[in-house]
């Protein structure tokens, strides 16, 4: 930031701050997001980070979904329980809560003092039309447990809040941790009839940023909320350019229009081993955040048989693939949850790769390789299959290609399709795949959202597993592990439920994910955040390079 000193013993002095002034349009009051004369390009501070993501930040809904993107949202959008390392539940928007006896109410007392970006302030009113919002369209959001149980809300007083749930529910904390849907909207945000599925006004919370400028596709500018009640970031301004290519991503940085590139799949991993090798930057990895896998669509009747599913697991040389691809900074995964989740710790019989075991089990799924020919058949019917990825993963892409020719040994034929993440998704909610990469949910959602959605329709992965002999026994296991008040009954639960996915292979855990960064050195004190889904950016700090 310029300082004007109010002593000028010099006219030039005085124009030429004045022409620096002009130019840089330096200003504690941020650009209108319309200014005809901003731009991502421009830099209002030298407490100012440009960054890179690989799509639209979206809409900044807090109470929908894709495109609006996670990091972004978390940016505006506060909860009222945070979720920190090691699953500390610690206060947010709420300072203090209470439970029932019989674990079916929650009582928070909420913190005073708070405002909204514009002012306004946050109380249990705003509360409970949040809450609203969200439980009017309750099967958007079915995925997350405590919807499916969250009988009423209710506002006690101006600082206090109620939940009543219909039966208990164990990780009721976690799920208000999560960055959506149950974060909250300023009431200028919401549109007249109080119904935000179809889009807000504009956004306002309660967190540390507000968006000052944005254009869709090309970037957005965050600056300083002002009315943040908690300890205020240490940068003014965090631009984000939207850059869809990863390798065009990397040109940037180096070239110095980037300060930092941060997430999941954002740069291949070999670039970050590179850059990590160069004394300019500075580079960090994560610890695990989730599991890579490959849904098989049991729904499908060429898959809907576990020998054949379990033969396209055995069917890749999944270490040496991770190792190849990934240059050894992921983990090849033996099972669909790592161990460091609660109730994790199971002990499961790892899938080996084994060929002649693969083309064994095939064949005794009645799918034979005809003579002279490359794909196997069965009831005159070929034994192909599409594959699925999001076309901006460049690691998803390479496993992709990987395993279609370590099947195409096996005589299966895979098509591949690159689509654009807002696409891919929608197959998956509408069962339109035969295979495709999927992820876990990370902290703080696990375990206990990965069995919600195992069981629960309208999200893909119960659908996945529709067509597996035993899938309403798991169901009723699931259920019964989220309600239980016992522990120990609990660990047996998640038990059968870990092994019963292991043993019918729709879902093949590939590799344990890590977050990439990658930052010019003027950058200090970058922290993961322990929410996987969480910006990390209020603790960095810019100084000389």
């Amino acid at each position: 930031m310029f300082v004007f000193h109010r002593r000028s013993t010099a006219l030039i002095l005085s124009v030429t701050l004045l022409l620096l002034f002009i130019i840089v349009g330096c200003s504690n009051e941020g650009s209108s997001k319309d200014a005809s004369t901003s731009s991502a390009n421009d830099v209002s501070s030298s407490q100012s980070i440009t960054m890179s993501w690989p799509r639209d930040i979206g809409t900044m809904n807090p109470h929908t979904y894709n495109p609006s993107q996670l990091f972004a949202q978390s940016m505006i959008y506060e909860p009222l329980v945070s979720y920190q390392k090691d699953g500390k539940l610690e206060p947010a928007l709420a300072e203090s809560w209470t439970t029932s006896g019989d674990g079916k109410v929650y009582t928070f007392k909420l913190r005073q003092g708070v405002k909204f970006s514009d002012g306004t302030d946050f109380n249990a009113e705003i509360v409970k039309k949040n809450f609203d919002a969200v439980m009017k369209h309750k099967d958007m959001h079915s995925w997350l447990g405590v919807v499916g149980v969250l009988d009423k809300a209710e506002v006690v007083d101006d600082h206090t809040f109620r939940l009543t749930l219909t039966e208990p529910y164990y990780p009721v904390l976690q799920d208000l941790s999560v960055v959506r849907p149950f974060r909250f909207l300023g009431k200028a945000g919401f549109p007249e009839d109080g119904d935000t599925s179809e889009g807000v006004k504009e956004p306002v919370g309660t967190g540390p940023w507000m968006l000052a400028e944005y254009k869709q596709d090309e970037y957005a500018v965050f600056k300083r909320n002002p009315n943040y009640w908690g300890t205020a970031p240490k940068i003014d301004q965090v631009t984000v350019k939207i850059i869809p290519d990863a390798e065009t991503r990397v040109a940037a940085f180096e070239k110095g229009d980037l300060d930092l590139i941060y997430g999941e799949g954002v740069i291949s991993l070999d670039a970050f081993k590179l850059l990590r090798e160069n004394d300019e930057y500075v580079t960090q990895l994560s610890d695990p955040v989730g599991t890579r896998s490959l849904l098989l669509n049991s729904s499908n009747p060429k898959l809907s048989d576990v020998k054949v599913r379990m033969a396209l697991h055995k069917g890749f040389n999944k270490q040496v693939m991770v190792e190849g691809i990934t240059s050894g900074l992921e983990e090849a995964a033996d099972s669909v949850l790592s161990k460091n989740y609660p109730y994790t710790n199971v002990d499961l019989e790892p899938v080996r790769y084994d060929l002649e075991q693969s083309k064994a089990l095939l064949d005794e799924a009645g799918w034979k390789l005809p003579a002279g020919g490359t794909i196997r058949e069965k009831e005159g019917q070929p034994l192909e299959l599409e594959m699925i990825f999001d076309k901006t993963d460049p690691i998803q892409k390479a496993m992709a290609e990987t395993i279609q020719a370590e099947w195409g040994q096996l005589g299966v034929k895979v098509n591949l399709t690159g689509l654009e993440l807002t696409v891919q998704i929608k197959r998956l909610k509408a069962n339109d795949f035969d295979l495709y990469f999927w992820y876990n949910y990370g902290a703080p959602y696990d375990p206990h959202s990965f069995i919600n959605v195992v069981a629960s329709p309208g999200f893909g992965i119960s659908e996945t597993l529709s067509a597996i002999p035993m899938k309403k026994e798991l169901d009723d296991r699931v259920h019964a592990a989220l309600s239980s008040t016992d522990e120990t009954k609990r660990q047996e639960l998640y038990g059968f439920i870990l092994k019963t996915l292991q043993e019918q292979s729709a879902i093949v855990p590939i590799s344990y994910i890590k977050k990439t960064a990658v930052y010019q050195k003027k950058i200090t004190d970058f922290v993961f955040p322990a929410n996987r889904d969480e910006h990390p950016l209020t603790g960095i700090e810019v100084g000389a390079p």
